[in-house]
């Protein structure tokens, strides 16, 4: 083996224990400075990785999250797993969280009035309920009275729905037709004169 194949398998290995023990995803240029490889250095590492992973010989899987990556269990072993832990199944989610996310994945961010605006009825609790499960986060606050708390999906999202970019969302019927939250600040400003 010369230097240069057992230097790419090294760092191949060094990519492969970062992701391991970080367990979160980690933006492709944290694990490129923290493995000590170049962006296109890592490219080939990814690609050998995920090439090790996809055999049905794992039971690991490597993913993609917007610019982010992380190991993970294969979906097909989750009874075996949730049986070795003794993990409670996962309850379903309601259908108005599931409204929620929706509005919340093709709008983000978004606030809790916006949400409200959309379903015509009060989302506080299941907006809490889908911060408390992981599947959104605050994303900061808007420059608009009182600051509310704008929201947004998570890597949690993306792996449940399992999708890689949020812009993988299928395409939603007459989008033209959709509020928008410049059009509620809008009627709002109008309102209030």
């Amino acid at each position: 083996m010369d230097t240069s194949e057992f230097d790419i398998i090294t760092k191949t290995a060094a990519v492969e224990a970062i992701l391991f023990a970080g367990g979160d995803p980690i933006e492709s240029d944290k694990l490129a400075l923290a493995a000590g490889v170049e962006p296109i250095e890592l490219k080939e590492i990814i690609a050998r990785l995920d090439e090790k992973y996809a055999s049905d010989e794992s039971g690991i899987e490597l993913l993609k999250l917007e610019d982010c990556f992380q190991l993970a269990t294969k979906q097909r072993f989750a009874p075996q797993i949730k049986e070795a832990f003794e993990i409670k199944k996962n309850s379903a989610l309601s259908a108005a969280a599931m409204e929620v996310l929706t509005i919340v994945a093709y709008n983000q961010p978004v606030t809790k009035s916006f949400v409200e605006n959309v379903r015509g009825v009060d989302s506080s609790s299941t907006v809490n309920s889908l911060v408390e499960k992981g599947l959104l986060c605050e994303a900061g606050r808007l420059e608009l009275p009182g600051r509310p708390i704008a929201y947004k999906t998570t890597d949690a999202f993306l792996r449940s729905f399992q999708i890689s970019s949020i812009t993988e969302l299928p395409p939603l019927p007459e989008q033209e037709a959709q509020v928008t939250i410049d059009e509620i600040i809008e009627n709002q400003e109008t309102d209030g004169e």
